[in-house]
C-alpha cells in the first residue's frame, strides 16, 4: 500500500541534474549531446514495481507508475498512475502530505509520512535478441560493412544504416530480424518523435516511433500501422537499441487473381510477443505499393527523423 500511495503522489519529484534546459528541436543521436534531461529519463525499478520517466524538454517530464514490474516483465505488470513533473532551477521537487522524493543520476529515493524510505534504481533494459546472429539459410541485408543490399543506402559515421531505403531484393514469406534506434527528441510530440517504419514487401508497416511510456496504439511503436495495436507497449527509451523479430506470411492469390488468404504478421518487440498471427487484409497507410501476388522489398521508412538500423537479416520461407 505504501508503494501504491507513492505512485499516486508522483505528480512531482526532485530531479538533480546539472545544466540548462534542453534546447528547442533537439534530435540527439548520442548521450553526449542529449542534454541534462536525458540522464533523468528512463526506467526505474524496485522489488514492487517501477516508473517510466519521459523527458518532454525544458526540464519537464511525464511519469508513469507501474506495479509488479515494468511492461513486458510480468503478466501482472499494471499501470497505476500518471503525472507531470517540472524542474525549477537545477531540481524538480515534490513534497506533499509528508511525502518527499529525489532522483539522482541513477536512483529514485522516496520518504513517506511515517518515515519509511523506498528506493528505485534506474535500469537499462536490453532486448534478448540484440546481436542475434543470422541462422543457416539467412540473407544478410546489413552487417555494418556496406549498404550494397539497399537502394541508395547510406551508412552514418557509427556504421549504422540510415532510414530512407529499400532492399534491392524482394521477398515473400520470411522471418526478419532488425535492430533500430530512435533519437532523443524531448520537445517533439506524437508522430514527430523518432518516426520511421519497417515495411514487409513495401506493403505492411510495423511502426517505429519514440512512444516510450505511452499507451501503445496502432500508430505507435510496435503497431501494425493504423490496423493493430501491440499487446503491450515494449518501446524502450530513446537512444536504446531495440529489436523487431517478425514472422511474415504473404497474402496468397489463386490463378484467377483472387485472394485466397490474408497476409499475417507475428511480431516480437524487444523479445516480447506483441502480435500473434495478426491478419492484415490490406496494405497499411502510406505503403509503397498495394496488395498483390508478387514479392516486395523491405523498406526502412524515412520520416524526417534520424532513426538508424543495424544487424538486419532475413530468412526466406517456402
Amino acid at each position: 500500500m505504501i508503494y501504491r500511495a507513492f505512485l499516486t503522489l508522483v505528480s512531482a519529484f526532485v530531479f538533480t541534474a546539472a545544466g540548462a534546459a534542453d534546447p528547442k528541436d533537439i534530435a540527439a543521436t548520442d548521450a553526449a549531446t542529449a542534454g541534462p534531461d536525458f540522464a533523468v529519463q528512463g526506467e526505474y525499478v524496485s522489488d514492487k514495481g517501477g516508473a517510466q520517466v519521459i523527458a518532454l524538454g525544458d526540464g519537464k517530464f511525464h511519469i508513469v507508475g507501474w506495479e509488479n514490474g515494468l511492461p513486458g516483465t510480468s503478466p501482472e505488470a499494471k499501470k497505476t498512475t500518471e503525472a507531470d513533473a517540472e524542474r525549477k532551477g537545477d531540481t524538480v521537487s515534490f513534497e506533499k502530505d509528508g511525502w518527499k522524493g529525489t532522483i539522482t543520476a541513477d536512483a529514485l529515493a522516496v520518504s513517506d509520512p511515517d518515515g519509511g524510505t523506498h528506493n528505485l534504481t534506474r535500469t537499462v533494459r536490453k532486448s534478448p535478441t540484440t546481436g542475434a546472429q543470422p541462422p543457416a539459410g539467412a540473407t544478410v541485408l546489413f552487417d555494418g560493412k556496406n549498404a550494397d543490399a539497399w537502394q541508395g543506402g547510406k551508412i552514418d559515421s557509427e556504421g549504422n544504416l540510415q532510414a530512407g531505403t529499400k532492399s534491392r531484393q524482394s521477398f515473400a514469406d520470411c522471418t526478419l530480424h532488425v535492430e533500430f534506434r530512435t533519437p532523443f527528441m524531448p520537445t517533439a510530440r506524437g508522430q514527430g518523435r523518432g518516426n520511421s517504419g519497417v515495411y514487409l514487401q513495401d506493403r505492411f508497416e510495423v511502426q517505429v516511433l519514440d512512444s516510450f511510456g505511452l499507451k501503445g496504439e496502432n500508430n505507435e511503436c510496435g503497431g501494425i500501422y493504423t490496423i493493430a495495436k501491440p499487446k503491450v507497449n515494449m518501446c524502450f527509451p530513446p537512444l536504446s537499441w531495440q529489436t523487431y523479430d517478425i514472422d511474415f506470411v504473404a497474402a496468397k492469390f489463386g490463378a484467377d487473381g483472387k485472394k485466397t488468404s490474408e497476409a499475417t504478421l507475428t511480431v516480437k518487440h524487444n523479445g516480447v510477443l506483441i502480435h500473434d498471427k495478426v491478419e492484415v487484409g490490406k496494405s497499411t497507410a502510406a505503403a509503397g505499393r498495394g496488395e498483390g501476388a508478387e514479392p516486395g522489398p523491405i523498406q526502412l521508412q524515412h520520416h524526417g527523423n534520424p532513426v538508424v538500423y543495424r544487424n538486419i537479416w532475413i530468412v526466406p520461407r517456402g
